[in-house]
């Protein structure tokens, strides 16, 4: 198999295991999941673990590559209703205003797109017709992503003054690298929705995204690692997805995801 693929795949199965990991480190059902579920009663709590449970689960299935499409296409699903029926009721209650439930809404619709473009990866033959059914979902996983990248870059730009804060001290010009970030965003937004030089493109999204794990996410988990119970952590393993899933965007425009369609 082609290595840029397995190492994007590779990425994507930490992030999630990751995600699963941090359920027995900090309270409740993690934030980047459900909002709001911190506060479970004791009588429920076997929810947490059990959720702990499926997402490490399945993010060692990914690593490892071993039955994994069946499995990423329903967790593609399932997270894609945690966007429709958990996060968005949550942040349009809250209103535009609250950016944590903002960039969390867009985390769980990208992490949706990566389990349906991971579900395709060298993909079986199904013979369940359920699953026939839901791998028409799968052509849309690089398109969410898209969308949180198109959504990310907007922030960038608008809220120059506010994220530009985000940039760590040793890095100088703050404002200017995080306008460049926000073009590099759009810009493989729309490479990705008009089909324009994708698996160039989207090589390079991996390539930045790497080096913003490296200089920005990780720093700051470093730094701060108990900062909201967590969450530069999951800055960490979600950038860290997000790199695998542009890899694994780069490969299939390039021909090497042999998807056998299930129709």
């Amino acid at each position: 198999m082609n290595y840029l693929l397995a190492t994007g795949r590779k990425f994507f199965g930490i992030c999630i295991a990751g995600i699963g990991v941090l359920h027995f480190l900090y309270p409740g059902i993690r934030p980047i999941i459900i909002p709001d579920l911190t506060n479970i009663p004791s009588g429920l709590y076997w929810t947490v673990y059990l959720t702990a449970f499926v997402l490490i689960m399945t993010g060692l299935l990914i690593i490892i590559g071993k039955k994994y499409h069946t499995l990423s296409l329903i967790m593609g699903v399932v997270f894609l209703a945690l966007f429709l029926f958990a996060h968005l009721p949550v942040f349009l209650s809250a209103g535009p205003q609250n950016t944590d439930l903002w960039v969390k809404l867009n985390k769980v619709l990208a992490l949706s797109g990566g389990f349906f473009l991971i579900s395709t990866i060298n993909a079986p033959m199904p013979g369940n017709r359920t699953v026939i059914s839901l791998y028409k979902l799968a052509p849309i996983g690089m398109y969410l992503f898209a969308i949180m990248l198109y959504n990310f870059s907007v922030g960038h730009i608008l809220s120059m003054n506010g994220i530009s804060t985000l940039v760590p001290k040793y890095i100088p010009f703050p404002k200017f690298w995080t306008f460049i970030g926000g073009i590099a965003l759009m810009g493989s937004a729309i490479s990705i929705f008009t089909g324009y030089k994708t698996e160039k493109i989207t090589l390079l999204l991996a390539a930045v995204l790497f080096i913003w794990l490296l200089s920005l996410h990780l720093y700051y988990a470093v730094k701060y690692p108990q900062w909201k119970e967590g969450e530069n952590f999951v800055g960490v393993i979600t950038c860290m997805a997000f790199c695998g899933i542009a890899l694994i965007i780069s490969q299939r425009r390039a021909g090497n995801i042999p998807v056998r369609s299930p129709s």
